[in-house]
Parts: structure tokens; sequence; C-alpha cells
């Protein structure tokens, strides 16, 4: 995964530990699949830093107590402290370790787990080289698909706006990459694709500004590549999705 700034080194490294030690614990690995920007980025189909690690919950129900205690006796191994969570679904803000020298940089790690997974999704089983280790993770088109339906649906749940969404569709757009339009069918309950990329255009023209692009971009890429991008990547994407509708 690329670092954009090798301050970021510390968090890329706690990033690592904590999926390898849920790599390496046989029962809460074969409960999730691996997705999301970091999963993309190890992958080597996204070129941005990730900071967060994302999964899909597939087990049955009755059995989160167990793995929510299995979770939280990793994070305790490993001397994260939990900062906060939620209790209607798995999700941790995790607190690493800094020395003086670290102080003001990045020191959380969020682990967000979905739960129920979308059944459009569709998983394989990939070995991760950075770390050596074999996991479920989302299939390229599967992760596409939820990122053109994250950009809405973030900002209907929490009244939120991420800068790396509009990243990731451009970027998963100018790759070639193809979408599951079943994932976008279920999530938003909707047959016709041109009509939900309408409104997504709609959504982007009417939301997505300079300062937000800027906010969650200048950390995420190295200056040449942000600088290159950050004030036509709105109207390209806008492009690209008219695009799309013209071609379906």
């Amino acid at each position: 995964m690329i670092l954009p700034n090798p301050k970021e080194a510390i968090h890329k490294a706690w990033l690592y530990r904590v999926l390898t030690a849920i790599c390496d614990h046989q029962w809460i690995s074969e409960q999730l699949a691996f997705k999301g920007g970091t999963a993309s980025a190890m992958q080597g189909y996204l070129d941005r830093f990730s900071v967060d690690l994302d999964f899909d919950y597939l087990s049955d129900p009755s059995d989160m107590p167990r793995f929510r205690q299995e979770l939280e006796n990793i994070f305790d191994d490993l001397g994260l402290t939990i900062k906060d969570s939620s209790d209607a679904v798995p999700q941790y803000f995790l607190s690493y370790p800094q020395s003086k020298s670290q102080h003001g940089l990045r020191s959380t790690i969020k682990v967000d787990i979905t739960f129920p997974a979308p059944k459009a999704n569709i998983y394989e089983i990939i070995r991760l080289k950075e770390i050596d280790k074999i996991i479920k993770c989302q299939t390229i088109e599967t992760m596409f698909a939820n990122k053109l339906v994250a950009f809405i649906d973030r900002f209907e749940k929490n009244g939120s706006i991420a800068g790396r969404d509009l990243y990731d569709i451009h970027h998963y757009f100018l790759q070639g990459f193809g979408y599951n339009k079943q994932i976008i069918n279920e999530r938003r309950g909707i047959d016709d694709i041109k009509l939900f990329f309408k409104q997504l255009i709609n959504f982007i023209n009417k939301n997505v500004t300079q300062t937000i692009i800027n906010q969650d971009l200048n950390t995420l890429l190295n200056r040449k590549k942000f600088q290159s991008i950050r004030k036509t990547i709105k109207n390209e994407v806008i492009v690209l999705l008219s695009d799309e509708i013209m071609r379906l």
C-alpha cells in the first residue's frame, strides 16, 4: 500500500499488525471477508493510502457475542485501547501507543464490520502479499459496486461525505473495472441502473465541494498526485458516470 508521507509508516504498521492477527485467528478469520480501501490497495486495485480496516461479517448472528469477545481479545493482546465502540454493529476505534516524537500524528484505527452484508456480494480467497496471509475478500466488482452506493448511503446514514469515495470511483472507472449491478439493485432498491447513476451525478453536483475533496484526499495521496487532480476530479467523475449511462 502506497504511503503518501513517511510519517504514516507507523499507522500502516499497526494496520498490518491488526490485520495479521485477525488472519492468524482461524475462527475469527472464517467469519469475515476483507473489503474497503485497505483491501483494495493491498491487492493493487487502488493507488492511495487507506487508514481503516473494513470487513463483512458472514456468520450466524448467534455467534456475535463470541465474535466480539474474541476480537476484543486480539486488540488487548496487541496492546490496543478501545477508545469507542458501537453496540449496534461491531465497530471499534482503537488507539495505539505513541512516543513523544510521534505526538500529533494519526494514532487511531477504525475497524468497521458490516452486518448483515448484501446478499449479492461475491467473495474470493486472496493471499495478501504484503503480510503473506490468506483471507476471504470481496471481489473488485463487489468493491466497486459497494463504493458507488456508499457515496450516497454514507450521507443518508450519518450526513457525511467522503472525498475518498469520489477518488475511488474515479480510479476504478479509469482502470476499466466492472461493477456488480445486483449489489446496486439490492442496496438501493432500484432496478434501473441508469436512474441510479443519474441520482449519483445529481448528488455529486449538489453536495461535493472543493473543501471536502481537499480535506479528505490531501493526506491519502502524495502531493504531486493530489495537486494534479484535486480541481478536476469532480467534473471527471461526472463525465465518467454520464458516459456509463450512455453505454448502458
